[in-house]
């Protein structure tokens, strides 16, 4: 079976999009399917220029202003006609609803082929963080319209599902909940550095991006480092984006706090450990229909401090994997991780159910299930032929 998939963001590009995208693709590999992904290709000056390596087809694209690390293949609508025609997929699955994605939907329906989609964000929602909330409406127009003509949408939550059907949209399936437990995993030894004292360390995973709510996370620390002043403690900030420059300003001015920006990290190389080297994971996002990072430091076996919002709400249990804390209540966020400070025993028993929650959510199963459904739509769609 042959899969084209088309994506606007892909490894080297780092995001939860990107991380699931480049997994599903590994699955599917694994379980037979020869897949061809077309993504925008990128360099450092802003400009790529077509590529084709290893199954990924790199197109030409430019820096989009907003996100600069986010490239855009305008113009390549008649290279994505071209790639169907000389690989002749069984099927598309248009994983964003951005440039690549409408090609590649456009192109499936101008071909007469099944094609799938991905709802993995609710850009919609996002409107309000970057200043532009008259634009909720026209971006949920732009949703439905992008997924409502697919066999299948796939969503990685069932409130991500809900909202979709509230515009229409009826073939939608729950799928892409998986987290690597093998590779994000517990280590006690690289957490206690061998019985070493050293500060108690929060930590942020993710794209540093108005939307992700990060500045709430820094003045929760300020509170919390004035109500415990005798308490060394540090809050680390894992990854990138357009924010980083403001929230470096933002923590310089908060008084005897210490937050340490890492920067943008090797996932397989690098996170696991920086997981590892923390002693509680910390979120403030409201936006997400899954919330990747937030399963990765279950599976890092650290207690989670989140909001019960959109992705998130679904696998935070409070006072069983973590600590809940009303969505932009930074009072109520300052005392789950004052709990999490003071108390060895609460840290120790939600990092144990932190694990067993990931553990129910291996990728193995979740590439069956892909398989399983593809197939099923492959089968529907000769039947009405």
């Amino acid at each position: 079976m042959r899969l084209l998939l088309c994506t606007d963001t892909y490894p080297p590009l780092i995001n939860g999009v990107s991380v699931v995208t480049a997994l599903t693709v590994d699955g599917l590999r694994q379980s037979g399917w020869e897949c061809l992904v077309v993504t925008p290709g990128a360099d450092d000056r802003g400009v790529s220029h077509h590529q084709s390596t290893d199954g990924v087809e790199q197109l030409p694209a430019v820096a989009w202003r907003a996100y600069p690390d986010v490239r855009a293949a305008v113009g390549q609508r008649r290279r994505v006609r071209r790639l169907i025609e000389e690989f002749r997929p069984d099927l598309v699955h248009c994983s964003t609803e951005f440039v690549v994605g409408w090609y590649g939907r456009q192109e499936a329906r101008r071909a007469g082929l099944p094609y799938c989609t991905s709802y993995h964000t609710d850009f919609s929602l996002y409107t309000a963080a970057w200043g532009v909330p008259w634009l909720r409406r026209p971006v949920q127009g732009w949703i439905r319209h992008f997924h409502r003509h697919a066999a299948r949408v796939y969503t990685p939550s069932a409130c991500a599902r809900d909202d979709l059907r509230a515009l229409g949209i009826r073939e939608v399936e729950v799928w892409g909940r998986g987290v690597d437990v093998d590779v994000f995993r517990p280590r006690i030894a690289a957490r206690e550095h061998a019985g070493v004292s050293r500060p108690f360390r929060f930590l942020y995973v993710g794209r540093l991006a108005p939307e992700k709510n990060i500045e709430l996370l820094i003045d929760a620390m300020a509170l919390t480092q004035a109500r415990h002043p005798d308490q060394a403690m540090e809050l680390h900030i894992a990854g990138d984006g357009p924010s980083r420059a403001a929230l470096e300003q933002r923590a310089a001015a908060a008084p005897g706090v210490t937050v340490r920006f890492l920067g943008a990290q090797d996932r397989r190389r690098d996170l696991p450990e920086t997981y590892a080297d923390a002693d509680a994971f910390v979120y403030a996002s409201t936006t997400e229909t899954l919330g990747l990072v937030v399963l990765e430091a279950m599976s890092a076996g650290l207690p989670v401090v989140a909001a019960p919002a959109g992705g998130v709400a679904e696998h935070l249990l409070h006072d069983i994997n973590g600590l809940a804390y009303a969505a932009g209540d930074v009072t109520a966020c300052v005392d789950a991780m004052s709990r999490l400070l003071t108390s060895a025993p609460l840290r120790a028993r939600l990092a144990a159910g932190a694990r067993r929650t990931a553990e129910q959510r291996s990728w193995e199963s979740e590439w069956r299930r892909l398989d399983a459904s593809y197939r099923e739509v492959l089968e529907r769609s000769r039947a009405s032929h």
